[in-house]
């Protein structure tokens, strides 16, 4: 508890970005199901919080939006997830010796004690997330040169700091002294707390599967028995964790900068494909676990859907919905120098066949009030206790 304490203060303290603007919390914030509620996230040089996030002003204003969805963080301490973002690029593995296949491969620091802590390293490196833009400080400027550069700049803000210091002698048996204190002791302090403070496992649902019958509604009673059946939710968002930790091509609608590789010449996203180098990867992205699905709005890699029934709908016909699917329907805030770049894709016709083309679930027919049912079902997997957390938002952060 001690490691989660200090790991509570670091996720909603700015002094782990290059410029010391922007927290962890910014972009998983639990007022907002501990996402943003952006489709595209407004990450270093924006200013405020959620929907409301403004892009920045002069030069501190952002330089591109943050190509992905900021996804929730429920019950990512599970010992049983075993792959994390949405094209996998972090997953449990030995192929570089560390106990994980990281964008760090070789040079990832050891004493990482869960998969978890690997992941809260990967934002902070990251130019338009965390780090900030090449020559505006030294981290972002290590990492330009390697990307494990940055982190010892960043542990040695912590360990220099007059409460984090002597707190992490504390917390950590094997830091005698402050000089101890390395990016690994930061990362595991962080899933520490992550793990605790959003484990959520007393939803209706889990009421009702652990023996009481009227812990869920006839009408959301009648969802999951869709979800488990004749919808085939169940077919990816299966066992425990409401996920098969797979990739799948669904099809949703494009827009943003993307999360382009090296070589590609225009902006898109090829989900799995730009981790795994695989052709029949592109276009999928990883199953999201459903726990507090409700909470997390908008949906999808990007979030292209605003809320559960539009992208219900879109899984029962995706090439459908990708034709009736309106810009308006992404919660973007208006950045008008990125304008030229949000719909680009939609422009390049080859592109767009592409992912028309790439296709893994079936349609399904489904009436108005079984989506409704499914609606009132997905409702079902909030937590009882959200409002509660052990730790909470502490009273010195500034949104």
């Amino acid at each position: 508890m001690e490691q989660a304490a200090i790991g509570h203060q670091l996720f909603y303290d700015p002094i782990l970005s290059g410029n010391q603007n922007i927290a962890c919390a910014h972009c998983h914030h639990p007022d907002f199901g501990t996402s943003d509620g952006l489709s595209l996230g407004i990450g270093e040089g924006g200013q405020g919080l959620g929907p409301d996030r403004t892009p920045g002003t002069g030069s501190d204003k952002i330089r591109k939006r943050i190509p992905r969805n900021s996804p929730g963080l429920w019950n990512l301490g599970a010992k049983d997830i075993h792959t994390v973002f949405h094209d996998g690029r972090l997953s449990i593995s030995d192929v570089y010796g560390n106990g994980f296949n990281s964008p760090a491969q070789e040079w990832l620091p050891a004493g990482l004690n869960s998969l978890l802590a690997a992941q809260a390293l990967f934002p902070l490196t990251s130019q338009f997330e965390m780090a900030g833009n090449v020559a505006e400080n030294e981290v972002t400027g290590a990492v330009h040169d390697r990307i494990d550069k940055g982190w010892p700049i960043l542990a040695k803000r912590v360990r220099t700091d007059p409460a984090y210091g002597p707190a992490m002698i504390a917390a950590f048996p094997e830091v005698e002294t402050s000089e101890d204190i390395t990016i690994t002791q930061i990362a595991n302090a962080l899933a520490a707390f992550m793990a605790i403070e959003w484990r959520s496992i007393d939803s209706p649902f889990d009421h009702y599967l652990a023996g009481n019958t009227d812990a869920l509604s006839p009408v959301q009673k009648a969802g999951m028995t869709l979800f488990y059946g004749k919808a085939q939710c169940s077919t990816c968002h299966a066992g425990p964790l409401m996920s098969d930790q797979k990739f799948h091509a669904l099809a949703l609608p494009p827009f943003g900068p993307g999360r382009t590789r090296q070589w590609d010449p225009n902006v898109r996203d090829v989900g799995r494909m730009g981790e795994s180098d695989r052709l029949e990867d592109a276009y999928r992205f990883r199953t999201p676990m459903l726990r507090n699905v409700a909470l997390t709005a908008p949906y999808g890699h990007n979030g292209a859907f605003p809320d559960l029934d539009s992208v219900i709908r879109h899984h029962l016909n995706p090439e459908r919905s990708l034709s009736r699917w309106t810009r308006d329907m992404a919660a973007l805030p208006e950045i008008p120098w990125l304008e030229q770049i949000d719909f680009a894709v939609w422009g390049d016709q080859f592109e767009m066949a592409r992912l028309r083309s790439r296709i893994d679930i079936p349609e399904i027919d489904l009436t108005d009030a079984e989506i409704t049912s499914l609606v009132e079902f997905l409702h079902g997997l909030t937590g009882t206790s959200i409002k509660t957390p052990p730790f909470g938002i502490p009273g010195n952060f500034i949104p």
